[in-house]
């Protein structure tokens, strides 16, 4: 599979797998498989967060990958967290994704705290301060998860309000990429709240967002980040009903030519056209 330079140094396979189903929404074995599956079809970018699984997906990745970890880009994010009742939920995760199931789409990338209306899982998440001293906790803990002595892209997670403390976060990831500890800082956020982080942007390494083809303002960025580099999530949620889901991924890959596209693919035969749909492109 094509590999893309979005940082020095750093090459993403142009299709990312995004791991916010991990333990969540899939279970244990389905998720060692298609992980497994992934990175056998060419895929090595794997994008995580402290909440992702309830507080569970960055150890079974870790382990997954344990005699691979030179072979993989694996990106985390901190600002959002399981809640320690999550914690409580472990025994009945089955019983939950049974009753969810339903309803409950595997592609899904966005934490439950970004969804308009309240669930129960939104009592099990809670979002820290955004600062040095919680990004470097959130770091230290992403780090044993995954076993691994580094992070190559470590994002702060979908922040609601603007960051008014930029100076500390960025002397904090200046200091973590000296030590080795990161390779690169970047933002993870919601076009929706654009206009609370752009003043900012060029602070970060590298930008994460979702932008499915034709939603509000798509073809003006687009042009605006045809030649820069980024990470797309939830590239086939919302936008057009115009074109299939396979569409959507083709047009990002043509639109973003030096961005890595994630979609979360649980099933073999999903996996496998999406892999096909980016050799093809």
């Amino acid at each position: 599979m094509r590999k893309i330079e979005l940082v020095e140094g750093i090459h993403s396979s142009v299709l990312g797998l995004g791991c916010a189903p991990v333990l969540g929404s899939i279970d244990a074995k389905t998720c060692r498989r298609a992980l497994s599956l992934a990175f056998e079809n060419g895929i090595t970018h794997y994008d995580l967060a402290r909440s992702y699984g309830f507080g569970d997906a960055e150890g079974l990745v870790g382990r997954v990958f344990k005699n691979n970890r030179d072979q993989i880009v694996l990106a985390s994010k901190f600002g959002i967290k399981a809640d320690w009742k999550a914690s409580l939920l472990r025994p009945i995760k089955p019983i939950v994704r049974a009753l969810r199931g339903a309803d409950k789409r595997q592609d899904a990338n966005v934490p439950a705290k970004q969804s308009k209306g309240k669930n129960a899982s939104d009592m099990l998440f809670k979002r820290v301060e955004i600062n040095s001293m919680e990004m470097n906790k959130s770091l230290e803990e992403s780090l044993k998860a995954l076993k691994t002595d580094y992070i190559d892209y470590f994002l702060v997670h979908e922040p609601l309000q603007t960051i008014t403390n930029i100076d500390e976060l960025c002397e904090m990831a200046m200091r973590l990429k000296a030590s080795g500890k990161i390779r690169a800082f970047g933002l993870a956020y919601m076009q929706s709240q654009r206009h609370l982080h752009e003043s900012y942007f060029d602070r970060f390494d590298i930008l994460q967002f979702n932008s499915p083809p034709g939603v509000a303002a798509y073809s003006k960025l687009a042009e605006e980040r045809a030649d820069k580099p980024d990470i797309i999530f939830s590239p086939v949620r919302g936008g057009t009903w115009d074109m299939s889901p396979g569409e959507k991924i083709k047009k990002l890959t043509r639109d973003f030519p030096k961005s890595v596209v994630l979609c979360s693919m649980f099933s073999e035969s999903h996996l496998k056209e999406n892999v096909k749909l980016i050799e093809e492109a």
